[in-house]
C-alpha cells in the first residue's frame, strides 16, 4: 500500500472526531468511542496488529484514564472543600481587591498561576487547578475551559520540570545532552515568539464569547497589560532556559511573572480604567450551556471571616508539594515514585500498564483537601458532603475518558503488525513528509500538534515523532535541531485542542458534553501558534540560502502587522462599540 493512502487511513480516526466532536458537535461519550472503533479496526484488519496487542493496549487506555479521573476528583474536591469552608469567598474578594475586572483576573489566574503550575507539575494539571479556581471566583465554566486550554501551550515544552524535552525529546532522539539543551535554547526562544499574544488571546476570546456585547474588541482594549503580563513571563522564561536548562523554565517564568503582575496590577500599572472594568452579565443572563454541574457557592467561614493567607494556604501547599514532589535533588520524589502498580505484558504482549499512585496529582489535591479541613477549621457534615458531589461530578465524565484513552493507546501502539507498518501516527507524518519538501518546517509544528492532539502530551508527541523529524531536517539539508524544536513548540500548542485534556479540563467543572465547543473555540489560537512558529522556522532554517525575504519571513511578518493593526484601530472600534 502506497504512503499516501497509509497516510489517509492514518487520519481517519481523526476526521471521525473532527466530524463528530467539533464538526456536528456531539458529547465526547458518543463520539469518542466511533473514534475507538475506527482506529482499533484499522490496527485489526489493515495494519494487521495481533488481537492481544490492540486489547493490552485498549486495556492500558483505560488505566490511563483511571489516573486522569483521579486527578479529576482531587481537583473537584479541593474546589468543593473552598467552597464550603469559605475561603473560596475570600479569595473571590482578593482578587476583586486586586482588580474587579474579569479581563485582569483571568490573566494572572490562567497565564501566570497556570504556567507555574504546568512548570511544577504538568499533565493537565493546570486545568485541573485554575480553571476550578476561575469559576469558583464566578467565571462561566466554559470560560474557563477555555481559558485554561489556550494557556496550555508557551509553558507545556517546559512544564512537569522539563519532562517533555528531558524525557520526549531525549529518549526520542539518541543525542547527547549538549544538543538537547541546544534545543530546548531554541524551544524557548520560539515559544517567546509565539506566546506573547497568549494573553490576549484568552481575553479576546472570553469578551467575545461570553461578553454581553459579544465583542474582541473588549478584550483586546487590556493589551498592554497583557502584552507586559506575556513578557513578565517569558522574558525570565527564556533567561532560564538559557542559564539553568529545561527543567526550571515554566515554572520560574510563571512565578516571577506572578509576582510582578500582581504588584504592578494592585499599583493600577497600564490597568484599564475603572469606568471601562469588564464583567459578565449576571447569571441569569448566561447561555445555560456556559454552565457546568459545579454552582458558586457564596458560603462565608464560620466565625464570619477568613485571613487572605488561610485562605490561599491550600493553593500554597499544592504548589509546594508539587514541587517538592517533582525535583530530582530532593528524596521526596522517590519516596512517592516507590509504589508502582503494574501489569506487565497483558495478554501476552509488549505492553505494561503501570502507574504510581502517589505520584498522581491528585494525590496531593486530596491531601490539601485533607489539610484545609483542619486549617479552615470545618465540620464533619460539610466535609462529607463535599467527598459526595466531588465524586458524583468525577463520575460523569468517566463515559468519555474510557473511549477516548484506549483510541489513543491503540492509535500509538499500532506498530509491529503482519502487515509490516509502522505505527500509525509515523505513517501519517511519512504521508505529509513526502508533499512537502522543502516547505517541512511549515508542518513539522502542525504533526507536533498533530500528535498531542492524539496522544494527550506534549511528551508522548516529542517521543513518537522526535527521532522522525530530525531525519527530514536531515534530509532536506537544514540544521535538525531546529526542526526538532518545531516539533516541540507545535507539541506543546497541541495540547491546545487536544480531546482528552478538554474532556478532563471539562470535567473539572462538571462541563460535560461540550467538549466539541470548546476545541472550536481553541482551534484559532492552536493554528496561530501552529503557523507563525512554522514560518518562522523556514526562515530561519533557509535564511542563508533563500535571504531573509523567503516565504517564512513573509507569512511571519504578515500575521505580525495582522496583529499590530487589529490592536491598532481598536479604539476605534471601541468608540463605535460604547456610543
Amino acid at each position: 500500500m502506497g504512503t499516501g493512502m497509509l497516510a489517509f487511513l492514518s487520519l481517519l480516526p481523526i476526521i471521525a472526531v473532527g466530524v463528530f466532536l467539533v464538526g456536528l458537535r456531539w458529547p465526547a461519550s458518543k463520539a469518542m468511542p466511533i473514534s475507538f472503533i475506527v482506529a482499533a479496526g484499522l490496527a485489526l484488519f489493515v495494519w494487521k496488529v495481533p488481537g492481544n496487542t490492540v486489547a493490552a493496549a485498549s486495556v492500558n487506555g483505560l488505566v490511563v484514564a483511571g489516573t486522569l479521573l483521579f486527578i479529576i476528583f482531587g481537583a473537584i474536591l479541593l474546589l468543593n472543600t473552598l467552597q464550603e469552608s469559605g475561603g473560596m469567598r475570600t479569595i473571590r474578594q482578593g482578587f476583586t481587591d486586586i482588580s474587579p475586572d474579569r479581563r485582569i483576573q483571568v490573566i494572572i489566574i490562567a497565564w501566570l498561576f497556570g504556567s507555574f503550575i504546568e512548570g511544577a507539575s504538568g499533565f493537565g494539571t493546570p486545568a485541573a487547578v485554575a480553571v476550578p479556581l476561575l469559576v469558583g471566583l464566578g467565571f462561566p465554566a466554559m470560560a474557563a475551559v477555555i481559558a485554561g486550554m489556550v494557556i496550555q501551550s508557551t509553558p507545556v515544552s517546559f512544564g512537569a520540570v522539563g519532562t517533555p524535552i528531558l524525557v520526549g525529546v531525549q529518549s526520542g532522539l539518541p543525542v547527547d545532552a549538549s544538543v538537547i539543551a541546544l534545543i530546548a535554547s531554541k524551544v524557548a526562544l520560539l515559544h517567546m515568539i509565539a506566546g506573547t499574544l497568549i494573553p490576549l488571546f484568552v481575553v479576546a476570546l472570553m469578551t467575545r464569547f461570553f461578553g454581553k456585547n459579544k465583542s474582541f474588541t473588549e478584550g483586546i482594549r487590556v493589551w498592554k497589560f497583557a502584552l507586559f503580563s506575556s513578557f513578565a513571563m517569558t522574558i525570565p522564561y527564556l533567561i532560564v532556559a538559557n542559564v539553568l536548562g529545561p527543567e526550571f523554565p515554566s515554572m520560574i517564568g510563571g512565578l516571577v511573572g506572578l509576582a510582578i503582575v500582581v504588584f504592578a496590577a494592585k499599583k493600577g500599572f497600564l490597568m484599564p480604567k475603572n469606568e471601562e472594568t469588564w464583567d459578565f452579565e449576571e447569571k441569569s443572563k448566561w447561555n445555560p450551556e456556559w454552565n457546568g454541574k459545579l454552582e458558586l457557592k457564596d458560603i462565608a467561614h464560620k466565625s464570619g471571616n477568613m485571613s487572605m493567607i488561610r485562605a490561599w494556604t491550600p493553593y500554597v501547599l499544592v504548589g509546594l508539594f508539587l514541587v517538592l514532589t517533582r525535583l530530582d535533588s530532593l528524596p521526596v520524589e522517590k519516596w512517592f515514585q516507590a509504589w508502582v502498580v503494574e501489569i506487565p505484558n497483558m495478554f501476552g504482549s509488549e505492553i505494561t500498564a503501570s502507574f504510581q499512585p502517589l505520584y498522581l496529582p491528585g494525590t496531593i489535591f486530596i491531601i490539601v483537601s485533607i489539610l484545609t479541613f483542619f486549617i479552615h477549621g470545618m465540620n464533619v457534615s460539610a466535609y462529607r458532603k463535599v467527598w459526595s458531589q466531588s465524586g458524583k461530578t468525577m463520575l460523569s465524565a468517566s463515559t468519555a475518558l474510557i473511549f477516548t484513552v484506549p483510541m489513543v493507546q491503540v492509535f500509538i501502539n499500532s506498530g509491529g503488525g503482519a502487515a509490516g507498518y509502522d505505527k500509525m501516527p509515523i505513517e501519517l507524518a511519512n504521508g505529509v513528509a513526502a508533499l512537502a519538501g522543502e516547505y517541512w518546517p511549515f508542518f513539522a509544528t502542525f504533526i507536533g500538534g498533530i500528535g498531542a492532539f492524539i496522544a494527550g502530551s506534549n511528551t508522548v508527541s516529542n517521543m513518537m515523532f522526535s527521532l522522525f523529524q530530525y531525519d527530514v531536517g536531515t534530509q532536506i539539508g537544514v540544521d535538525p535541531t531546529w526542526i526538532v524544536a518545531l516539533q516541540a513548540v507545535g507539541g506543546a500548542a497541541g495540547n491546545m485542542i487536544c480531546v482528552h485534556n478538554v474532556v478532563a479540563a471539562s470535567a473539572v467543572v462538571g462541563l460535560i458534553g461540550k467538549e466539541g465547543d470548546v476545541i472550536r473555540k481553541t482551534l484559532f489560537p492552536f493554528v496561530y501558534y501552529a503557523l507563525l512558529l512554522g514560518a518562522v522556522g523556514y526562515s530561519i532554517v533557509w535564511y542563508s540560502e533563500k535571504g531573509l525575504f523567503n516565504l517564512g519571513s513573509i507569512i511571519a511578518f504578515l500575521i505580525a502587522v495582522s496583529a499590530i493593526y487589529i490592536i491598532a484601530t481598536n479604539r476605534k472600534r471601541a468608540q463605535l462599540l460604547y456610543k
